[in-house]
């Protein structure tokens, strides 16, 4: 037994690299887990900048300096999130109110219609099963409204958290962007000098994690307006609100899509019932999730992501039970970090005598 230990040891540990990696990687794990909450604006600036770094290279080659460069992405970035916050969150959240205020009506119009399909299939479908479900979605739909009700009151330390929020993430992200060389000279020299394995991880995930954040944020875009342009044609309402819901479900690979479908589908119904509005609807709505799946992917995320749909899954549960919402959107790319580090682990082969 130890003489396989001793042997793994060698085989995976006996280069420094590999070791000041590891410590590395640890600690980067820990300060995440223990202090995640704390450095929680860092993080989010780090992200933000890492983005925007791109955008920022490409304004450097037309033939401004650094500065001036940063200057203008960050002030574009800056003015681009206080106009969606000042335009579309009022909207957002005056419909969201009139969702909750109309959705107990939705759960009875549904509950009858339920309950007319399973008299004329009395053979199939037991009634009291039919009862639990829609006495389970009641319950549920309660419990939310009235944390809502609550919120105005419960939340105002988080409503001040997000203005602290609103002040350090801008500050720290304009430095993180416009220092970014003297951070990296000053974080690299605390590596060691002949570090392959490192630079082979970086690049991947450098190219990889920036296609995919950058390319997840075109997706829900696109797929934002696109949903609303539709939902608006056809008259549905809500058509903002669920059109943001449609966006943000692009972040939650295959869940997303399967779990947004249920509010659309409710409000259809309940505005359109089974006329032909309500098939109008469903097929918009089916035609625009297709284009996303066989038509944007792939265009987006032809290089980005070279992951089983399995190994996504995993990492979607995975990653999204330890840290939620965050880690769920950057499942895929941790998935992709993990898959560079084993392809790049270097690996000394040594016979074992004896097995």
């Amino acid at each position: 037994m130890l003489k396989i230990v001793d042997s793994l040891i060698k085989r995976y540990f006996s280069d420094e690299e590999a070791v000041v990696f590891l410590l590395l990687l640890i600690t980067c794990i820990a300060v995440l887990v223990f202090l995640g909450n704390i450095l929680a604006p860092v993080l989010i600036a780090i992200v933000l900048a890492f983005l925007l770094q791109g955008v920022v290279s490409k304004v450097e080659r037309i033939g401004l300096a650094h500065l001036p460069a940063v200057l203008i992405v960050f002030l574009s970035f800056t003015a681009l999130c206080v106009a969606f916050i000042g335009l579309m969150v009022p909207v957002i959240w005056k419909q969201a109110g009139r969702l909750l205020n109309d959705a107990p009506q939705m759960l009875a119009d549904l509950d009858s219609v339920v309950k007319t399909f399973a008299i004329e299939h009395l053979e199939y479908i037991k009634q009291d099963s039919i009862d639990e479900v829609m006495s389970n979605m009641a319950n549920e739909l309660a419990n939310l409204g009235q944390w809502l009700l609550s919120f105005s009151l419960s939340s105002i330390p988080s409503i001040m958290s997000l203005m602290i929020y609103m002040v350090l993430v801008p500050l720290v992200m304009f430095f993180l962007m416009k220092d970014q060389k003297q951070i990296m000279v000053w974080f690299t020299a605390w590596l060691p000098s002949e570090r392959a394995m490192m630079r082979s991880i970086a690049k991947e995930m450098n190219d990889q994690i920036a296609n995919y954040i950058r390319g997840k944020f075109i997706e829900m875009v696109v797929v934002g307006v696109a949903t609303y342009a539709v939902f608006a044609v056809l008259g549905l309402r809500y058509a903002e609100l669920l059109a943001l819901f449609v966006g943000l479900s692009v972040l939650i690979p295959y869940i997303g899509a399967a779990a947004v479908t249920v509010p659309v589908v409710m409000v259809a119904f309940y505005q359109y019932g089974t006329d032909s509005e309500f098939v109008y609807v469903l097929v918009a709505y089916l035609v625009v999730q297709a284009l996303d799946g066989n038509v944007l992917v792939p265009l987006l995320f032809s290089e980005a992501v070279n992951l089983h749909p399995l190994a996504i899954i995993i990492a979607v549960l995975f990653f999204g039970g330890i840290w939620g919402f965050w880690g769920v959107f950057f499942a895929i790319p941790l998935a992709t970090l993990v898959k560079a580090i084993i392809n790049a682990w270097p690996s000394h082969h040594h016979k074992l005598s004896g097995y």
